[in-house]
């Protein structure tokens, strides 16, 4: 009787053909995973975006009240008394912007409540990042449709957005009172 390494170490050219096969397969494997960790890392390099060379790092100057009285309420106060109606002795008038440059005024105090809205939200200012900021896009949202409906010229439209400005504006002032 032979000793059991020896049995072992005997092999028939099919099971050679067998581990070379798994050998292949195994070394074939490990490249593709490398290689696909490969792309995943490339991958992620492209979403990174480089801050623009030179940009300027700003940080918070104006108070939140401070841009509510120096570009909010002007610039409400704008579009609130754009559109509507006034009853005098002599009847029912309506207010609407008469010319390019009461449309651009309009026009100009919506894209300033936009812009105030992204002022309001800035790290370091905004008050949280749930109802403030919900808050601060519903007015930035009501802002851009008075924006788009002074650019269309049409008064119903600067009515329409208005009223969802006021309302953003009540909302938000009911919850984070005004000092």
């Amino acid at each position: 009787m032979a000793p059991l390494y020896q049995t072992c170490a005997v092999r028939t050219c099919e099971d050679v053909a067998t581990v070379r096969t798994v050998q292949w397969l195994f070394v074939v494997s490990v490249a593709l995973f490398i290689s696909g960790i490969g792309f995943i890392i490339a991958g992620a390099r492209t979403l990174r975006t480089a801050a623009p060379v030179g940009a300027p790092v700003t940080m918070p100057v104006a108070s939140i009240k401070q841009i509510m009285n120096a570009i909010v309420a002007p610039g409400a106060d704008v579009i609130y008394k754009a559109v509507g109606t006034t009853t005098t002795a002599t009847g029912v008038e309506d207010i609407a912007p008469r010319n390019d440059k009461e449309w651009a005024a309009v026009g100009n105090s919506a894209a300033a409540l936009v812009e105030s809205g992204h002022l309001l939200l800035v790290r370091g200012r905004a008050l949280d990042t749930g109802d403030w900021a919900k808050m601060t896009r519903e007015m930035i949202d009501a802002a851009r449709a008075t924006l788009a409906a002074a650019d269309a010229k049409n008064a119903n439209g600067i009515l329409a957005a208005g009223g969802d400005l006021n309302e953003s504006c009540d909302r938000c002032h009911a919850k984070y009172r005004r000092e």
